[in-house]
């Protein structure tokens, strides 16, 4: 179990990073698309989901909500299931906090439409969800992985 408490930790700060390449990828090309005679209003915004403009990096934004609205959140979920079980030194408690993040990074994401002024939160959130996934992947290695002797 800690094996597995170990991977979902590392799948989780995996997402975070995938999350970030898809979101500049899909920035980058949009940027792109304006600079090169597209244009972003109302309508295009409006009528997104039935048809998104079509530049490269316009998946980002999909792969964006996908990884954040659905793939992290199951795996925070299940590292948290996996942590009762585990026994990592604070396992729970690390996971418990990751799945808490997890939400909040969920909401301010969400409620951005409303509320721009949550980006800020949304764009800070993601570095202490990958550091605190890391931290609880360091948490289940084996002691032997990660203490060092020194022998005379």
């Amino acid at each position: 179990m800690r094996t597995t408490y170990r991977i979902l930790a590392d799948l989780i700060a995996v997402g975070v990073v995938i999350q970030a390449m898809a979101m500049v990828w899909a920035i980058a090309g949009l940027f792109h698309w304006v600079d090169k005679g597209g244009t972003l209003n109302h309508d295009v915004l409006k009528g997104w989901e039935d048809k998104a403009p079509d530049f490269q990096g316009a998946v980002g934004f999909e792969i964006h909500g996908i990884v954040g609205g659905m793939v992290i959140p199951v795996i925070g979920l299940a590292l948290l299931v996996v942590a009762f079980f585990a026994k990592v030194e604070r396992g729970v408690a690390i996971a418990g906090a990751i799945l808490v993040m997890i939400v909040i990074q969920m909401v301010a994401g969400m409620a951005g439409d409303d509320a721009p002024w949550l980006g800020l939160f949304h764009g800070l959130i993601p570095f202490a969800i990958f550091s605190a996934a890391i931290v609880a992947a360091r948490a289940a290695h084996p002691t032997s992985q990660t203490a060092v002797t020194v022998t005379p």
